[in-house]
């Protein structure tokens, strides 16, 4: 990783966009700072398009979709997104709603038998918010050991799921998206882009292991000071990364962005 100093004048003015994560991203101990809210609204003044891509629950997707200024909130790693549509919202997905009600049931029996085992396997506070995955508390109320979370996943793909570890959740799934493959769909569908130009004129910034679709994507990729203990997890990591953590290095990147397309 080379240091957000580094990055290079002509990098900056080729972006058409940025697709952030939220947690230890953009918010700060789960909290919204005024510097990363202000950056937001810095590069919307720009022109920048923003596309918010979070593992959080399609519920908190559809309020960053109407409250924030961001183009789209991509939700559930990729599984779904939503966009404001006039007074509404326009949801993205790639399942009827019918189809999500039967999957969904098949990974409720799932995670059933995963609660039987472990008694440390706490559902997070937003699975009622949820039509994709169910996720597990590892890190925001309480804080497993990694060797644990390791020994829960192979469990739960034991049974048939898909599972990914973000900063502070444990997902289960059926679906095959990732946040990589969820931000290019929602560039598709709302800007006609296609892979190639997703890849050259987007960037992403996250900090944790589920993003790691997102790095090995995207040609321009950030992480913010706490991705350095995921590192050691990721096949590609970031190429740049803020000196500042969370929120507060999601402005620093904000800031060196617009200085270089003054």
């Amino acid at each position: 990783m080379r240091p957000l100093v580094e990055l290079e004048p002509e990098n900056a003015k080729r972006l058409r966009g940025l697709i952030f994560d939220l947690d230890g991203t953009v918010l700060s101990d789960g909290r919204l700072t005024r510097d990363a809210f202000g950056a937001l609204w810095n590069m919307a003044d720009a022109g920048l398009r923003l596309i918010a891509c979070t593992g959080r629950s399609a519920g908190w997707g559809e309020v960053v979709a109407r409250q924030w200024p961001v183009d789209a909130a991509i939700a559930e790693n990729g599984a779904i997104a939503y966009t404001r549509k006039g007074a509404g919202l326009q949801r993205i997905d790639r399942l009827c709603a019918e189809d999500r009600a039967a999957r969904r049931t098949k990974l409720q029996a799932i995670v059933s038998q995963i609660r039987a085992r472990f008694e440390d396997a706490v559902l997070a506070d937003d699975n009622d918010a949820r039509l994709t995955d169910t996720t597990f508390d590892i890190g925001e109320t309480q804080r497993l050991p990694h060797a644990r979370v390791q020994e829960i996943r192979r469990a739960a793909e034991a049974l048939g799921a898909r599972t990914c570890a973000s900063s502070i959740h444990l997902h289960l799934t059926l679906d095959s998206d990732d946040k990589a493959t969820g931000s290019m769909r929602t560039l598709r569908e709302l800007f006609a882009e296609d892979e190639v130009s997703c890849r050259r004129h987007y960037a992403f910034v996250g900090d944790s292991s589920n993003d790691a679709a997102c790095f090995a994507a995207f040609e321009t990729t950030f992480g913010v000071a706490n991705i350095r203990p995921f590192v050691p997890r990721l096949t590609i990591p970031p190429r740049f990364v803020t000196t500042a953590a969370a929120g507060e290095g999601f402005a620093e990147l904000a800031s060196a962005l617009l200085d270089h397309r003054a």
